[in-house]
């Protein structure tokens, strides 16, 4: 039974909670001040506390202030009968669970306290981020150890070791510019400046000067002579993002640089001679822009001596604890403790898609920890999109009725744990082996659905996507178990070694 304590000095409102609350399953308890509440809790152990805000003696907001001293996870609502909205911002600013006003409506209170309880034993149900990376990968904030990552940090150490010119290929908010400041920091030109310049950003007609710098008069507007970032970053290293932006006037312009490194200012007939290491980014696919002669051939070949490619979230899964861990403590700041998260909440950050990959995650979360109520982060922290997008991808068994709706779909279809619709309708390839490309092109489907699976307990992939499997074949086939077996790529006795493993022989009238 989960206990409630009320601090409230008025003995109706008291006399009120013990007949709405009768007959529950809920040990109501109350105290008629918030010297008495502070001093139940240590003994009473409430799961929910529901404090009036005036009182007598400690009000309302100076309970919470010490209760959050006594136990920082215990959920607090407090009420008042005199609404105002700096009350509210002051209430939800200490911690508050909710703020709700009187005089109560019933129905509304009791949604209000299961929610609050329920919220309480998934807090309890969480641990709290234990440290998973070594201290400077925390400083670095190049977070993985997935394949893909591993392959990234070798590539980081060997352009590390060298001079040459690096081009960061990858999708916005895979990290480009951290993975550029990593060869910086581990480089020779470590001591050194590093810049970094969003080509994107800039308009055309300042891009220019902003990385060669302008002569007094140059332009309107040019009062005095200023040097770009290439005099700014001499023997140090120039980071270039979206290059594949920049302009064709300004790419010649850097090709110059990267051939002999001379340029000359705006408005200067003046050559000037730098010595900077170039590293450049970009989410385009540069080669297409060229083949359209949007990009240079020459620029591009010189920037691309060395190439890292930064996979997206949803190819490296497997690091997103890593980056759940490494963001809380970011998030935290120093000193302080990170909030704890939940189970089910890291599932679904694991089973989402993440368009905006890490940078989107890095956002969820300080979302997150803004708007829980508690010392943990629970799943409806998250925001309402995530949560749809992941439950609307959650598999459920279908119902008999909408199986035998089916055209020529057995009654026993109703019992397969994964739906026909899950699975996407992939054309028939021509190969006889399982060459590279085609397991690269499964590649996805075998992602989905082991993030499908550790939406589903209990659920054990292999069986429960191979029974599917015979099913839809002998379903594709109209039953023909020789076409069936021939479409699985088995022989035909080890088909009906499946169909008597998994229980359809019945249900699909197959002898």
């Amino acid at each position: 039974m989960e206990k409630l304590l009320l601090i409230d000095d008025e003995v109706d409102v008291q006399y009120s909670f013990r007949r709405i609350f009768d007959g529950s399953n809920i040990e109501l308890h109350t105290a008629s001040s918030g010297e008495e509440g502070l001093r139940l809790i240590p003994t009473v152990k409430p799961d929910l506390v529901l404090s009036d805000i005036r009182m007598a003696g400690l009000n309302g907001l100076e309970t919470l202030r010490r209760i959050r001293q006594l136990d920082p996870q215990l959920p607090v609502i407090l009420m008042t009968a005199y609404g105002t909205t700096q009350t509210a911002i002051e209430a939800m600013k200490l911690g508050a669970y909710d703020y709700l006003l009187k005089p109560f409506d019933v129905p509304r209170l009791k949604q209000l306290v299961a929610n609050a309880l329920k919220a309480a034993r998934d807090t309890r149900q969480t641990v709290a981020i234990r440290p998973q990376l070594e201290q400077q990968d925390y400083e670095l904030g190049v977070i993985g150890r997935s394949a893909p990552m591993q392959e990234v940090f070798k590539l980081i150490g060997q352009l590390a070791a060298s001079d040459a010119t690096a081009l960061i290929t990858g999708e916005s908010g895979t990290g480009k510019e951290l993975v550029a400041r990593s060869i910086f920091q581990n480089s020779r030109r470590a001591k050194e400046p590093f810049m970094a310049i969003n080509c994107a950003a800039i308009p055309e007609n300042l891009l220019e000067s902003e990385l060669f710098g302008h002569e007094k008069g140059a332009f309107t507007g040019a009062t005095a002579q200023r040097p770009g970032r290439f005099e700014q970053c001499h023997r140090g290293t120039l980071f270039l993002d979206e290059i594949g932006d920049m302009p064709q006037a300004t790419q010649t312009k850097i090709l110059r640089v990267l051939q002999n490194g001379t340029f000359e200012r705006v408005g200067s007939n003046t050559t000037l001679v730098v010595d900077v290491r170039i590293i450049a980014a970009t989410n385009k696919p540069l080669e297409e822009a060229v083949a359209r002669k949007e990009f240079r051939e020459d620029l591009f070949y010189r920037l691309n001596v060395v190439r890292v490619h930064m996979p997206p979230l949803k190819e490296r899964q497997g690091d997103i604890r890593l980056l759940v861990d490494f963001f809380l403590r970011k998030i935290g700041g120093a000193g302080a403790a990170p909030k704890s998260i939940g189970e089910k909440t890291l599932s679904v950050l694991e089973a989402y898609h993440w368009p905006g990959n890490v940078r989107e995650l890095e956002n969820v979360l300080r979302r997150a920890v803004v708007v829980s109520k508690g010392a943990a982060i629970l799943e409806n922290d998250l925001p309402p999109e995530i949560l749809q997008s992941v439950h609307s991808v959650q598999v459920s068994r279908p119902t008999p009725a909408s199986a035998t709706s089916a055209a020529n779909v057995a009654p026993g279809l109703s019992t397969s744990p994964v739906s026909s619709s899950f699975i996407p309708s992939v054309e028939p390839a021509p190969a006889t082996s399982l060459d590279p490309v085609i397991t690269g092109d499964i590649r996805p489907l075998v992602l989905q659905l082991f993030r499908w699976a550790r939406l589903q307990s209990g659920i054990k992939v292999l069986p429960a996507v191979e029974r599917e499997l015979v099913i839809e074949a002998l379903k594709e086939t109209q039953g023909n178990q020789v076409r069936a077996a021939k479409l699985l790529g088995i022989t035909r006795a080890t088909l009906r070694k499946r169909v008597d493993k998994f229980g359809i022989r019945r249900e699909l009238n197959v002898s």
